[in-house]
């Protein structure tokens, strides 16, 4: 078989489409139409995956769908603790950890959050549970059995889902704070005992007039992580 050919075009387009996007955490309350939905799901459902396993499923909310499950979710975290099917990091050190700071002061100073102001830094926090105002939301879930290559498979469902949504116009926030009360998600959703919660993405049109969707997280040189084995 002949190798593809290199097309400068295609190139061009990804990087494009990767240099733009950006975690929204503020949304317009327009909806989003079925058909932009559905063409994103179709673009997602490309992914590849560990023997084309197609792990993810992916709940979808709109309308007053949206609605009740924002106010049943925030009801829910005040009386209960986070229940994740994945464990959480259990700590950040080195640039892991210098990498999430800048990343928190630069989100906090675009609201202007001054360092020490707790209340104010749990209150945005909170923003997570109210899906930044977004009109939709999708969860992502993984099949238990495949285990942590499942969740991986899934990993690149959502990094194509925020993809598409960036070439759609749209504006997505990649979402673990979700899946922090998988518990909740699984019930209220009827979702399957055998499914595991992976992220949540809060998705719709991006409020750009809005200070927090004006700043943006830096990226490391790729010859910093790269390791050349010639």
């Amino acid at each position: 078989m002949a190798p593809t050919s290199n097309d400068p075009e295609q190139f061009a387009t990804l990087s494009r489409i990767l240099d733009d996007r950006w975690t929204c955490r503020q949304f317009l309350s327009e909806p989003v139409a079925r058909e932009t939905i559905e063409s994103l799901l179709r673009l997602a459902q490309r992914t590849p995956s560990w023997c084309n396993t197609q792990p993810w499923q992916v709940v979808v909310t709109a309308g007053a769908g949206t609605d009740r499950f924002r106010k049943e979710l925030l009801a829910h975290i005040e009386k209960s603790t986070p229940e994740p099917d994945f464990a959480f990091p259990t700590q950040y050190t080195g640039v892991y950890r210098d990498r999430r700071r800048e990343c928190g002061m630069r989100l906090y100073d675009s609201v202007g959050i001054t360092k020490g102001d707790h209340e104010r830094t749990m209150r945005q926090a909170l923003r997570n549970f109210e899906l930044f105002d977004a009109p939709h939301v999708a969860i992502i879930t993984s099949e238990a059995d495949l285990g942590v290559y499942g969740a991986v498979d899934c990993g690149l469902y959502i990094g194509n889902f925020l993809l598409g949504a960036q070439s759609l116009g749209l504006g997505a926030a990649p979402q673990a704070a979700l899946a922090s009360y998988a518990p909740f998600l699984r019930e209220y959703f009827g979702i399957p005992d055998q499914r595991r919660v992976v992220a949540g993405i809060s998705f719709g049109y991006p409020d750009l007039d809005h200070p927090v969707n004006a700043f943006r997280t830096a990226r490391e040189d790729h010859r910093h992580v790269a390791i050349w084995a010639d």
